[in-house]
């Protein structure tokens, strides 16, 4: 996971937002040395993880849109 997927900021309100990203609160999950048995997802983990997903492809859209905005040519003059 990159870390502008669990922080970023928001341009209006200046400051760093959490929107559909990751709860540090939530994860309780650590594993240890002795722990043998197999990771399993819960359905509220794999619900997190579509939802910091879909809000990465959002940020990605947008600034797609942006960069086409500021390298597409300008309108030429009506001569």
């Amino acid at each position: 996971m990159i870390l502008r997927e669990l922080f970023y900021i928001d341009k209006d309100l200046k400051a760093i937002s959490n929107n559909m990203r990751y709860l540090p609160k939530h994860d309780s999950t650590t594993i240890e040395r002795s722990d043998t048995r197999k990771t399993r997802l819960t359905l509220n983990q794999i619900n997190e993880l579509r939802k910091a997903s879909e809000s990465h492809i959002l940020e990605q859209e947008k600034e797609l849109e942006f960069i086409e905005a500021m390298y597409k040519t300008p309108p030429q003059p009506a001569a």
